[in-house]
């Protein structure tokens, strides 16, 4: 795997002040935001990028809501955000809306992934053990309800934190099928 690292740089936001830094894999170039590193247990959001959710505030997902709770958390008591460029559960952003439209019509989220010839999570995580060990961090309390996101580096995993976020009108069958079809957790 040959990676790129951009050098670090601040980045105050609306939720707090960070750091940055970029980590270049092929056309990917991911981001990792933190603040007070290094730390064993990090506090970790593992974060695939949603334009639609994280930019545009889309109620069809809870990305967004999730990145949002994420920097609160982070700024308060210190930790990092991987933001992997792997838009759409990895299917790229022109995917995803053509997924989009097949849930417009009737598709769940799973069911339009499939129609489109993807898998429900086309995403890898390969890169984040490679971001944790440039860091030194061999352990971590990691904020997520995604079983895959675990399953990735569940060997640096102290303890879970649980993200809640109350669905809405849009998106409330769209969790419920994450939840019952792909095992993300609720508690």
């Amino acid at each position: 795997m040959k990676i790129k690292i951009s050098e670090i740089a601040n980045l105050p936001s609306k939720w707090g002040n960070f750091q940055m830094q970029s980590f270049k894999e092929n056309e990917k170039e991911h981001l990792c935001i933190f603040k007070n590193l290094p730390k064993n247990p990090l506090n970790l959001r593992i974060h695939s990028e949603c334009l639609t959710g994280d930019a545009l505030g889309s109620l069809k997902c809870d990305c967004g809501e999730q990145l949002e709770f994420s920097l609160k958390y982070i700024e308060e008591k210190g930790g990092m955000v991987i933001y992997l460029r792997q838009e759409g559960r990895g299917i790229g952003l022109f995917n995803k809306i053509n997924a989009y439209a097949l849930q417009d019509k009737g598709f769940d989220t799973i069911k339009a992934n499939h129609q489109l010839g993807f898998k429900a999570d086309e995403r890898s995580y390969e890169i984040v053990d490679f971001i944790l060990k440039h860091y030194g961090i061999s352990k971590v309390n990691l904020l997520t309800n995604n079983p895959e996101k675990i399953n990735s580096i569940k060997e640096k995993i102290i303890a879970r934190v649980p993200i809640l976020i109350e669905p809405n009108r849009f998106n409330a069958e769209y969790l419920n099928i994450k939840q019952i079809q792909m095992g993300h957790l609720s508690k």
